[in-house]
């Protein structure tokens, strides 16, 4: 099991809708809009690194409203 922290940049007004959208995606644990450089926060969990990819660039990046993500994957040693 692979987990990890997707941090999203959305249009102007739209992070919000965008958190919302991202909540109800298979494979997200939680997403959260915050302040800061990133407007959206998200955790998410998929059975390995490939699928994680597939649930970045298939199922969140393609939402309306995002300009940007950048996928950090949990380290646990």
């Amino acid at each position: 099991m692979v987990q990890a922290y997707i941090l999203v940049q959305t249009e102007v007004g739209q992070a919000a809708k965008v958190a919302e959208r991202i909540r109800g995606i298979d494979g997200v644990e939680k997403a959260n809009d915050v302040t800061g450089p990133y407007d959206v926060i998200v955790q998410a969990e998929a059975d390995d690194i490939d699928a994680l990819g597939t649930l970045v660039v298939a199922r969140i990046q393609r939402l309306d409203g995002i300009a940007r993500t950048l996928t950090c994957p949990i380290v646990n040693i």
